[in-house]
């Protein structure tokens, strides 16, 4: 995968409303103040009308970008197990998430700013055609022109940039890589990085350097524009601000991409 020069502006991302009804995940005000952008779950992972509407509340007033983190129709799996939806379907579902996430932002006094696929979806798109069209089409038939996050490289992107929308290449700060840039699937040894202090550091690395050590102790070059801190992560908040406050002591300016 290609790399630009190194970033000394990032975005900051995670993943907020992962619960549903009396159950709460997600540290979603502690991490309201440290973040610069907010993946909504939208219902098909996680979420409901209830949990969405006190987000999208809580980011308008804090100022935090809100962003729908769509999925597969999966409560159950939590979004993360492999699905095979015909692509017309994927697309209504995706423009559904979306268009149920906007109700709440824009009563907030806010908006839907981009679209970000969630789990299964997520890697799913990053090398299938048919599904990264899909998602794409249904981000385009929802309206609004959101922008797209999604790995660097993955046909995801290559679909929203033909399409028109703005591409934002993202990494992740607590999730480890193949030599490919690629992540390593979670049900593989070493996939998520617990040591606090290592993401830290692959943080800071991948936005001053663009560079981040591979599983097999190789350097991949990571290009993005926004970090990922998972939301579901023990401790996410306290994880989020320490990964803030290094990069702002390492001269990078944390900010919402533009």
């Amino acid at each position: 995968m290609s790399v630009t020069r190194p970033v000394r502006t990032m975005d900051l991302n995670a993943d907020l409303g992962e619960g549903f009804g009396r159950w709460t995940l997600t540290e979603d005000e502690a991490l309201l103040t440290c973040v610069t952008s907010a993946n909504v779950a939208c219902g098909f992972h996680a979420g409901d009308a209830s949990v969405m509407r006190r987000v999208c509340d809580a980011a308008a007033e804090r100022g935090v970008r809100i962003g729908a983190q769509v999925s597969y129709r999966d409560l159950a799996g939590f979004g993360r197990r492999a699905m095979d939806v015909p692509a017309a379907e994927l697309t209504a579902e995706i423009a559904y998430q979306i268009g149920a996430l906007r109700v709440f932002a824009e009563a907030a006094g806010s908006t839907v700013s981009y679209v970000k696929p969630h789990g299964a979806l997520y890697n799913r798109v990053v090398r299938d055609e048919e599904q990264a069209a899909a998602v794409v089409a249904g981000v385009l038939l929802a309206g609004g022109r959101p922008a797209v996050l999604g790995l660097p490289g993955s046909r995801l992107l290559a679909h929203a940039e033909a399409a028109g929308l703005t591409a934002v290449e993202e990494a992740f700060a607590d999730r480890a890589y193949t030599p490919h840039g690629t992540l390593v699937p979670r049900g593989e040894t070493g996939a998520v990085v617990h040591d606090a202090d290592e993401v830290v550091r692959r943080s800071v690395g991948m936005a001053v350097d663009g560079a981040v050590t591979g599983v097999d102790g190789s350097r991949i070059a990571v290009a993005a524009r926004s970090l990922c801190v998972h939301g579901d992560t023990p401790g996410a908040a306290a994880l989020a601000l320490r990964v803030r406050t290094a990069l702002e002591e390492a001269g990078v300016s944390v900010r919402a991409f533009a």
